[in-house]
């Protein structure tokens, strides 16, 4: 059994994923190009903004946006403390102070009220100026967003959503990657929507920074190729990976309606047993992860085993707060309380979630969970 079936995936689209890797081979193409340009197009009209802007991966388009707003030394950017390494890890490289903020324990994302109590304590101590708020989209379901707008806006904060895990979620009829000032995510295989390699892209609807984060991700280019007029990075989409995920596109929804389905199946049967997800009226998830919550870390170790035993994958996500990361502990260790957020690190268990599992498979899954 597979944890994510890229194998299936691929099996079942080979013709036209296959068709599509070579034609771009044929017409030597692989940096940039026609096909970067209307994959960039498409997922800009999909998700419903102005402006998309490919790069090399997810970690990349969260920096590009910390960039493009200048954010810098002696900044606090809030940052879930319940999330993937990278969301915190940008901050650090342009000199500003990553602060972890806690969760809500039904949705996994960043609370707003923690939010609040964060910032005005950040404002409190004085030390550093309170400048962007990072929200991510958990395991595909969107953050709070008009909850953390309306904190964020109090404040004077930017709002950046990492929207790595939800790409395909919404809210009402509003698609992820369009909550945020600059909105961003990843095309890593295993998200809701992969390529075969790494990829990334920016969410916009501000000329001003779209150009910037076009000039920043090739080098600081300006009117030509070597024209730099700023210091910038090297972090383009191969033209290759652009064909697979127009490729992608076309099932994409399909895809999501499948797994969202055997999310419903998972949590039929699961339901009054574990915690299983909560998706809050009117979102809907992309479900890059099904996440349960058993009772401690002894039962969460027990039924590992007894899934590994009986052939069935499951992963922990995420098993260390933010703010208890070594690199983070001269900031963070001493003053974060993040306590739904170490509780969950103890107690959650992923198990395997993509539109290729069979129901019988599901069935097979939770009778092994609740023995």
């Amino acid at each position: 059994m597979e944890f994510k079936d890229l194998k299936t995936q691929y099996i079942r689209h080979r013709e036209a994923i296959d068709g599509a890797v070579r034609r771009n081979m044929e017409a030597g193409q692989f940096i940039g190009g026609e096909p970067v340009s209307r994959l960039e197009k498409r997922l800009a009209d999909y998700v419903g903004v102005k402006h998309c802007i490919s790069c090399a991966n997810g970690t990349d388009a969260l920096l590009l946006a910390l960039m493009a707003w200048g954010v810098g030394e002696g900044d606090a950017v809030f940052v879930p403390d319940f999330t993937f390494f990278s969301t915190a890890e940008v901050v650090p490289w342009v000199n500003a102070v990553p602060v972890f903020v806690d969760i809500d324990a039904d949705t996994f994302n960043m609370s707003p009220q923690d939010l609040e109590a964060a910032i005005k304590k950040v404002k409190k101590e004085g030390r550093l100026t309170p400048r962007a708020v990072i929200a991510v989209d958990l395991f595909g379901q969107p953050a709070e967003y008009e909850k953390i707008r309306q904190v964020a806006a109090q404040h004077d904060l930017l709002l950046l959503e990492d929207g790595a895990q939800g790409f395909g979620g919404k809210i009402g009829e509003k698609r992820a990657c369009s909550f945020g000032d600059i909105s961003t995510t990843s095309f890593f295989p295993v998200k809701p929507l992969g390529c075969y390699g790494d990829g990334g892209a920016v969410f916009t609807d501000n000329d001003e920074w779209a150009a910037l984060i076009r000039s920043y991700k090739v080098h600081g280019k300006g009117s030509g190729k070597y024209d730099n007029v700023r210091i910038g990075m090297n972090s383009r989409l191969d033209t290759i990976q652009a064909a697979v995920l127009l490729e992608k596109l076309c099932f994409f929804d399909e895809e999501l309606e499948e797994m969202n389905r055997m999310a419903s199946l998972y949590t039929e049967r699961l339901q009054g047993s574990v915690k299983t997800p909560i998706i809050r009226q009117g979102y809907y998830s992309s479900w890059a992860q099904y996440t349960v919550q058993l009772a401690d870390e002894w039962q969460r170790e027990e039924t590992m085993r007894k899934l590994k035993a009986a052939e069935i994958p499951s992963v922990i996500y995420y098993e260390k707060p933010m703010h208890m990361q070594t690199v983070f502990a001269d900031i963070s260790r001493e003053s974060t309380r993040c306590p739904i957020t170490e509780r969950i690190c103890a107690t959650c268990l992923s198990l395997p979630m993509h539109p290729y599992l069979r129901e019988e498979e599901v069935q097979t899954i939770c009778s092994v969970l609740l023995s």
